[in-house]
């Protein structure tokens, strides 16, 4: 009797989701379909609820936030993710989470969620300096001013529960260990719709694993520029988007390319993503490091520095 149940529910599941994908097929077609909306709406959150539709439920949301146009930049435009050998933990939640018992997830593979079944997440912050928008992102006190006129700046921030920076050191043991753990990759839409990339790197922003960013990580300005001038960093951690994330065990400081150096992986439209402003704008959460709608880079895309 319980197989026969069983078999029933797959068939049904199975019937649901190819009425589902037809529905869809239709509303792509352009066919009229009564209440199209809600049709459409439907569709989709049968395919979610069968999890054959990934990214589930996060378009919808990013467009009711950002717009139909932006909306889909920012479901389009998260890279991949790629986290280097003998790490554990991945982007999350923190209001769902902050200890790293259910922060961590499988270390190889494909990834998508947390041992705890929590979802790979990433936090969205869109700053719009584009023609028609710059005056009200301005108002907002948002700097669009200079390169920044004309571009669209899209933030992924990625909350991890701990950094270890120093894990690799013997000697320095747990000294280079704290709770809480902000990082960042960002997408630059140029005027003539090229896209620039860059990460998060301990003090400033890196592009590529090949490149001497050590003035960047040590925040000292002088080497930024020497190595920029020296063609051996990319200006200011910018460089043509890769659509990857490359984030190192322990600190989760971020490059954009170069050899990946683990096979742990999670796709970006894997990664559910969440709009930051309507929660930073009455947040109270209080973090042993600085929460991305304090930092200067919130209000400055171009911002050199990460605090």
């Amino acid at each position: 009797m319980g197989s026969e149940r069983g078999q029933g529910t797959v068939e049904w599941v199975g019937l649901v989701c190819v009425v589902a994908l037809l529905l869809l097929g239709l509303l792509a077609a352009g066919v009229r379909v009564p209440g199209i909306d809600l049709a459409r709406a439907v569709a989709q959150r049968i395919l979610c609820a069968a999890e054959l539709a990934d990214g589930c439920g996060d378009e919808p949301r990013l467009i009711a936030i950002y717009g139909d146009e932006v909306g889909r930049l920012v479901r389009r435009h998260m890279p991949t993710i790629g986290f280097e050998d003998g790490s554990r933990a991945v982007p999350i939640d923190y209001r769902r989470c902050r200890e790293t018992s259910c922060g961590d997830a499988a270390d190889d593979g494909l990834v998508h969620r947390t041992d705890e079944r929590l979802p790979v997440t990433a936090f969205v912050h869109v700053i719009d300096c584009r023609a028609g928008e710059r005056e009200a992102s301005e108002a907002a006190g948002v700097d669009c001013s200079g390169a920044r006129a004309g571009r669209l700046y899209i933030q992924y921030w990625l909350y991890y529960a701990n950094s270890a920076t120093l894990r690799d050191v013997p000697i320095v043991g747990d000294a280079g260990e704290h709770r809480d753990d902000w990082e960042s990759v960002a997408v630059r839409i140029n005027p003539d719709g090229s896209a620039d990339e860059r990460a998060s790197s301990h003090d400033g922003y890196n592009y590529s694993l090949e490149d001497l960013d050590w003035g960047s990580d040590a925040g000292i300005d002088v080497l930024k520029e020497l190595t920029e001038d020296l063609g051996a960093r990319h200006p200011n951690g910018w460089g043509p988007e890769t659509g990857l994330l490359l984030v190192s065990g322990g600190s989760h400081a971020g490059n954009a390319a170069g050899e990946a150096r683990g096979s742990r992986f999670t796709p970006g439209r894997r990664v559910h993503l969440i709009p930051l402003e309507p929660i930073a704008a009455g947040e109270h959460a209080t973090f042993a490091v600085t929460p991305p709608w304090l930092k200067e880079v919130w209000r400055d895309p171009e911002a050199a520095g990460t605090g």
